[in-house]
């Protein structure tokens, strides 16, 4: 037995995980490359070797959840690789307008059939809410109509939405709320297909990067863009809020969040799904809101994207024989890998969900429903 399997097969154990083990989080290696490559590229190697087939897991889920929790990350990491992407994200502002569309055309470009077989019928790709709901749909409405609450829409009311997906906040808001939306996002295919699907309804959706939008709004929200925004662009995006927010307007952030500031992505995921990635933490957040909003609510609903991210993995796997001619075999070990080991993230709690209301100074504090 090699020495790096024995170093892997020790830190494994930490966490209750066995190689080539009988409970369905044990790895089953399939290539002895294996143990180098995780030891030497840690969670980069981790994830590069899955796509290779180097290794397989039936529950891929639950190993990510018990190696977080037993903080094995920290265990296993390439200090050369993560200091030259250190020294990287402080030279350069990877989040730049000029780079701002890169994760449109390599993740939300990647194909509206692949988002259509995997998300709900309103396509909302972010964290559903399931207090009370039992089914996908029902958590996704959920969600949508606790944003609209938070904020406090009432008729008649004009909202920006920055990151508009493919318009499902938008749809739903006008439709239920009787609201008129401007979303804008990075992705061709997005603005495309949510035009298509909020026709007739006071929607705009625009192909724009977020610091270029002007006008004045009643609300100022996102509902997943804080993760593209990038730690030298979290003040600016404040200020692109306060510059279209009207004097006693109401702003929103729903994003995933992290324990700890960081200034760099996790490394498998910047390269393979959201490129130029970044998750803000509480601090964060709240030095870019320093003098400029009154933080009026945060809640964390972060438990409640373990089972969104299982429902679209159930929904992917389902659809998988019709996609797999367009999308081939490394594509389905990439995405597989990448829904059950954010599902994992979620479940051990490194990974947070918050919803964040704030007002500007003087604002009476609004008289929203915030849960």
């Amino acid at each position: 037995m090699q020495k790096t399997e024995l170093i892997l097969r020790e830190l494994l154990s930490l966490a209750d995980i066995e190689i080539n083990g009988s409970d369905p989080w044990d790895v089953q290696v399939r290539d002895d490359r294996f143990y180098d490559r995780v030891l030497g590229d840690s969670s980069l190697g981790l994830g590069e070797s899955y796509m290779d087939g180097w290794w397989d897991c039936l529950a891929i889920d639950e190993f990510i959840n018990r190696a977080l929790k037993a903080r094995l990350d920290e265990k296993v990491k390439n200090e050369t690789r993560y200091l030259y992407q250190a020294i990287r994200a402080r030279l350069i502002n990877r989040q730049s307008s000029s780079r701002a569309y890169e994760v449109g055309i390599k993740h939300y470009d990647l194909g509206n059939d692949l988002y259509r077989a995997m998300l709900d019928k309103r396509l909302n790709y972010t964290c559903a809410y399931w207090k009370k709901a039992k089914d996908l749909d029902a958590a996704q409405e959920a969600k949508l109509d606790l944003v609209c609450r938070k904020i406090g829409l009432k008729p008649g009311m004009k909202i920006l939405e920055l990151g508009c997906g493919w318009g499902s906040f938008a749809k739903f808001a006008a439709e239920k709320y009787g609201v008129s939306v401007v979303g804008v996002t990075v992705s061709k295919e997005q603005v495309a297909l949510g035009m298509e699907l909020c026709k007739g309804l006071p929607v705009e959706l625009r192909l724009q990067d977020y610091r270029a939008v002007q006008g004045k709004f009643d609300a100022v929200i996102s509902i997943g863009v804080m993760e593209h925004v990038g730690y030298k662009n979290y003040r600016n995006y404040m200020e692109v809020v306060d510059r279209c927010l009207k004097e006693d307007g109401i702003a929103f952030v729903h994003t995933i969040g992290g324990n700890k500031s960081i200034t760099t992505g996790e490394p498998w995921s910047d390269k393979y799904i959201f490129p130029n990635g970044m998750l803000p933490s509480i601090s964060q957040l709240g030095v870019a809101m320093e003098n400029l909003f009154v933080m009026e609510d945060l809640q964390n609903i972060g438990p409640h994207y373990d089972p969104t991210l299982m429902a679209w993995h159930a929904n992917f796997e389902k659809a998988w024989p019709e996609l797999k001619q367009k999308y081939g075999d490394r594509f389905y070990r990439m995405w597989r890998y990448y829904l059950l080991s954010s599902a994992g993230g979620f479940r051990s709690r490194s990974q947070q969900l918050w919803q964040i209301v704030f007002t500007r100074f003087g604002t009476r504090q609004p008289d929203c429903r915030f849960s």
